[in-house]
């Protein structure tokens, strides 16, 4: 099945495949599309995070992909350590779905459905401590107590000498005319990119909606977050703060764009 009908996005056309059952590596490429959209420099975060995984804790690290999606991370940290393992968790069944569908056959890779503003959510993952947890694009859907919180607990998870490393909207509320300039071209080169056809986050949840197999998962995601998240978007000194706070023995930035922060901190 697949995408249903056709689309053609970078070349490649997205078509129901109704003989050998869902493209997962079509849904893959259309979410990092899509993402890309809003971040074009979006695979320089990735390489700058497993860089500093390799740096800190090595090429086979253990490592708990956050808040995973379809796994975006999890795709980029087993093609560069072939020896990784990776456990995703997030509570999107339409994301997970698409994650599950592509590592599967995979046992380098697990995915986890569970809600990060649960308590016990630690609970359920498969090990007690990883080498490395990392996320991106994703903690800003969380308001600043529930995020406290959950950097409290991913504290406890983050074996000594680990990393944590976010990749997030980080907003210094100190620069609002740098802020405005930088958003008002972002959001040209974007128009500019969607009147050639670039695929946004509602275009590509109307095409998930629409496919026979992602059809019921993302409806089930819409009752569970609706359109979007209302969460906050602290600056970067706030996270590492919080994440020494979390008892974390070292966190700064290590990577930046005029919008995004790659926050790191070491146990």
């Amino acid at each position: 099945m697949g995408f249903c009908g056709s689309r053609v996005l970078h070349g490649r056309s997205l078509v129901a495949e109704t003989t050998t059952g869902t493209d997962w590596a079509a849904w893959q490429e259309s979410w990092d599309r899509q993402q890309e959209w809003y971040m074009p420099d979006r695979e320089e975060r990735f390489r700058v995070m497993l860089d500093m995984v390799e740096a800190l804790v090595g090429p086979r690290p253990r490592v708990l992909d956050l808040a995973c999606g379809t796994g975006s991370i999890t795709d980029r940290l087993l093609k560069r350590f072939p020896e990784a393992t990776s456990t995703g968790v997030d509570l999107d069944p339409a994301l997970l779905a698409i994650a599950r569908g592509h590592f599967d056959g995979d046992d380098r890779a697990t995915f986890v459905t569970a809600d990060l503003k649960d308590p016990d959510w630690t609970g359920q993952l498969p090990h007690d401590s990883y080498d490395a947890v990392l996320t991106a694009t994703a903690l800003h859907w969380l308001h600043a107590e529930p995020l406290t919180a959950l950097y409290g607990r991913i504290g406890g998870l983050v074996r000594d000498g680990g990393v944590f490393m976010n990749a997030d909207h980080m907003i210094d509320t100190e620069t609002p005319r740098i802020n405005a300039a930088e958003r008002a071209h972002r959001h040209a080169t974007m128009d500019r990119a969607k009147e050639a056809g670039a695929l946004d986050w509602a275009d590509w949840w109307a095409l998930a909606a629409k496919d026979p197999v992602l059809a019921g998962p993302t409806a089930e995601r819409y009752k569970i977050y609706g359109e979007h998240a209302d969460g906050d978007m602290p600056s970067a000194r706030w996270h590492a703060d919080t994440l020494r706070k979390a008892g974390f023995g070292e966190a700064r930035a290590v990577w930046a764009s005029p919008s995004d922060t790659l926050v790191l901190a070491v146990k």
